[in-house]
């Protein structure tokens, strides 16, 4: 299981330079870089033929995640955002493909963060649309060695998968094997009964995998039951990457967007916490 670490863990806002990253994660140790997939899609074939070979020259695998902003929403009742949507998501399929392929994870499935609009309390309409979008830009992952991974995540973001099992039953019914369940250890903690067993009911459908504390902190800084965790990624014989995505700088688009209201970071040499988490994961999975 190879580990990475999230580039906004540094920075403020979601479409930066990625270079400098995949230097300090090379000089750090970890195996993996996670980046902005949307970015990825809109810069030149260039700069990401120069991204790829900086990555491979440090021994860095890239990986990807993107929330949808409400224009690409694929579950919307307008077609017209859909069909953007869909767009969007192949976009992002032939640039990662570029690349080499790879995971893409995120809210692939919908915006976000988005809530079910006043008065209405179906979802199932939202899930249904999705599927269908969802089944016609799988194609474009197909063609290119691109997995998109659903992420699971709590109420609060988003509504149309909040536990591990309405992932499940999405991804059976886009009926392709590059669709597969992300889950998040930070998210899990808020919607789901039990960590272990939840990894154990995604079992080969697991994809891709995020771990933080219940607090944004990095592993080690609250309450998440690792061994427990660990345990049973060893018991489903996961092979993906494990990439952290502690968040603790509030300001710029980033702290805004994930709720960031006090600065986790006070005091602490992220550097080195960055450093501490990859030692403590390490020492938990082997």
């Amino acid at each position: 299981m190879k580990i990475g670490i999230f580039y906004a863990y540094w920075v403020h806002n979601w479409n930066v330079d990625f270079h400098p990253f995949i230097d300090k994660a090379s000089d750090m140790g970890f195996d993996v870089l996670e980046v902005n997939a949307g970015t990825v899609a809109n810069i030149t074939r260039d700069e990401r033929k120069s991204l790829k070979s900086h990555a491979n020259d440090k021994g860095i695998d890239l990986s990807y995640v993107v929330g949808l902003q409400s224009q690409y929403d694929i579950s919307s009742e307008d077609n017209s955002v859909r069909n953007a949507g869909i767009n969007f998501l192949q976009q992002i399929a032939k640039s990662v493909g570029e690349l080499g392929g790879g995971p893409v994870g995120g809210i692939l499935y919908g915006s976000w963060p988005s809530t079910l609009p006043a008065g209405t309390t179906d979802k199932r309409p939202f899930v249904d649309r999705s599927i269908l979008s969802m089944r016609e830009a799988i194609k474009a992952a197909e063609n290119n060695n691109v997995t998109f991974n659903m992420e699971v995540v709590n109420r609060f973001e988003q509504f149309i998968m909040n536990t591990c099992q309405e992932a499940i039953d999405y991804v059976n019914a886009v009926d392709s094997t590059h669709a597969k369940v992300m889950l998040d250890t930070f998210h899990m903690n808020i919607e789901e009964d039990f960590f272990k067993e939840t990894i154990i009911r995604a079992n080969d459908l697991l994809g891709h995998f995020h771990i933080g504390e219940n607090n944004r902190m990095p592993p080690g800084y609250g309450h998440i039951p690792w061994t427990e965790i660990a345990d049973a990624l060893r018991k489903i014989k996961y092979q993906g990457y494990i990439v952290m995505e502690p968040f603790l700088m509030p300001g710029g688009e980033i702290g805004r967007d994930i709720k960031v209201f006090r600065n986790l970071a006070r005091g602490l040499d992220i550097d080195e916490e960055a450093r501490k988490a990859l030692s403590f994961t390490r020492g938990i999975l082997e």
